[in-house]
């Protein structure tokens, strides 16, 4: 295993992304591994798409071009879709593959892609493609805006990032509100059950 793990995880503004990167921090910082992040936002606030960029381990950058992700976490089965020229094969991807399906959608103007294509085309170019209904389990644990925390489950249980689960659930206990802690904390565990 290289020294270094670079995760991209992508999501529609409104889903957590921030939540769950600074989670992700907080956990390399608690585990004492050298962790970098960087943000893009597109519109965010309006339901763009939010992409952060995580590197633990040693790196001189944030910047993960194209085929350099060892892990994509997609939060929106379309954005999982459209980041896949992160990915290489041996990349491994997590994503939610309930669709949010962006405006322009909505209003008639656009098609979303077929999910059972859409996992296909995923499992073709990567190594591993983890594919979960993240939002009903969001729902189940009592919350249906825990998806975001649901998917850090799913992808601790990769062991593609060198943190455990005691770890990320201890950086969830220091980020999340107390009124959302125990949702969270039982998001975590389906999401993590779920990928075995």
């Amino acid at each position: 295993m290289s020294d270094t793990t670079r995760l991209i995880i992508v999501a529609v503004g409104g889903q957590g992304n921030l939540l769950a990167s600074s989670v992700l921090g907080e956990a390399a910082l608690l585990s004492g591994i050298p962790f970098r992040m960087s943000e893009i936002h597109g519109m965010a606030q309006r339901g763009g798409v939010v992409e952060s960029s995580l590197v633990f381990g040693k790196a001189g950058s944030t910047i993960i071009s194209d085929g350099e992700a060892d892990v994509l976490v997609g939060f929106e089965p379309s954005e999982t879709l459209r980041a896949l020229n992160k990915c290489n094969s041996k990349t491994i991807v997590v994503t939610n593959i309930s669709p949010l399906p962006p405006f322009t959608v909505a209003i008639g103007k656009g098609v979303y892609p077929d999910l059972n294509q859409l996992q296909s085309l995923i499992r073709a170019k990567t190594a591993k493609l983890i594919a979960l209904d993240a939002a009903a389990m969001a729902k189940e644990a009592g919350n249906v805006m825990a998806v975001n925390i649901v998917l850090l489950g799913a992808l601790t249980r990769t062991g593609v990032l060198p943190l455990t689960a005691e770890t990320v659930k201890a950086a969830i206990r220091s980020k999340t509100k107390p009124a959302f802690l125990d949702v969270n904390l039982k998001a975590f565990d389906m999401g993590f059950r779920q990928n075995s």
